[in-house]
């Protein structure tokens, strides 16, 4: 991640009819233990509905330490941020700046601490997709039952949000562990009558889709550029069931 429109941008969405308990993350320096390299040393958080302001956090020791330490998902290293918060049904953003516009890898995350009826049925980041170990990396969990999800990848679409140097040609990969369960480059190539019906295909014919029904467990989707092109790109994850 970068700076000014190249911050690493988290969107989710709850559904249901009551309010939602969920920890947000923003990890940098812990992740020298996956030799990741070039880290963002010191990330900073800020949640967002719509353009307003609802928390924010630098270093998670400084607010809330006792929560989040309960949670049992406190971040590894004191420099890094978290927001434990209770949220109603809606849309919400959650923005990964450095500190003193510091740049560099960076991890968000956004965990459903509440079991009630309310979900997530979306999440999707928006950040600078390069090569090697600088590619857009979206992690998830299916928990409980079989899943149907939707997995896209957009470059061009977002121009239209008036984003600079969008990944003109970007193709995604969706993986359980080391193993590649499907990939797309342009989505009319593969399913496309299937995308059409749930009337959520990308706007352009090079972004990249994959519509699969997964079983509990953990999931790993990369963007990654044609060619080994760059630029800001964004990764949804869609709950279908």
């Amino acid at each position: 991640m970068g700076t000014g429109d190249n911050v690493l941008i988290a969107g989710f969405v709850i559904k249901g009819t009551s309010p939602k308990q969920v920890l947000i993350r923003a990890i940098g320096p812990s992740m020298a233990k996956a030799n990741v390299p070039n880290l963002l040393y010191d990330p900073s958080l800020t949640l967002y509905k719509g353009q307003t302001a609802l928390a924010s956090n630098d270093n998670w020791r400084d607010q809330q330490a006792t929560a989040i330490q309960a949670s049992g998902k406190a971040p590894l290293d004191p420099q890094e941020s978290a927001i434990l918060t209770t949220l109603d049904p809606g849309a919400y953003t959650a923005i990964v700046r450095g500190v003193q516009d510091a740049t560099g890898n960076a991890l968000v995350e956004v965990y459903d601490l509440s079991g009630s009826e309310n979900r997530l049925i979306n999440v999707s980041t928006r950040g600078r997709t390069e090569t090697g170990d600088n590619v857009m990396i979206a992690g998830f969990v299916v928990a409980h039952n079989p899943k149907r999800v939707l997995i896209r990848a957009l470059g061009p679409a977002l121009n239209a949000a008036n984003v600079s140097d969008t990944l003109a040609d970007p193709t995604v990969t969706l993986y359980r562990g080391q193993t590649p369960l499907a990939s797309n480059d342009n989505w009319q190539d593969t399913q496309k009558a299937t995308l059409q019906a749930l009337r959520k295909a990308p706007s352009n014919a090079r972004e990249s889709s994959i519509v699969t029904t997964l079983q509990p467990g953990a999931y790993t989707a990369i963007v990654r550029g044609v060619n080994g092109a760059v630029g800001n790109s964004l990764i949804e994850v869609y709950d279908l069931d």
